[in-house]
């Protein structure tokens, strides 16, 4: 039981070396709070359409997303605006418009299993 912590060393265990399993594959703290705040990001029904949406076709405009998803644009602009400072999406201006894309490629592989058809 050399990975269990010394604050949890001194508890009854049933299968020790699967705790140790256990502990390897939870792995750093840091890690899993990332991708707990990944997951928290496409809980949402909305972000995640907007999401599928954009993983789907490329790069959209905030109007269009809007229309696509039935939300308007000042909620797409701040679901948006939140998927941004995640590094997940970002905008690229053209002239007045700005569209924008997928970037986050552990988010799209996320998708692609979303997207598929059928549960």
């Amino acid at each position: 039981m050399h990975l269990v912590p010394a604050d949890r060393a001194e508890r009854r265990t049933i299968d020790g070396h699967r705790v140790c399993d256990a502990i390897a594959a939870i792995g750093d703290e840091a890690h899993v709070r990332t991708w707990a705040d990944r997951f928290s990001l496409l809980a949402d029904p909305k972000r995640l359409a907007l999401l599928l949406a954009l993983h789907r076709t490329g790069p959209l405009a905030v109007s269009d997303l809007a229309i696509a998803t039935g939300m308007n644009d000042p909620a797409v602009s701040q679901a948006l605006r939140l998927l941004r400072a995640a590094g997940v999406v970002t905008g690229e201006k053209e002239g007045r418009v700005v569209r924008y894309r997928l970037v986050d490629d552990d988010t799209r592989l996320l998708l692609k299993h979303c997207a598929a058809d059928g549960p």
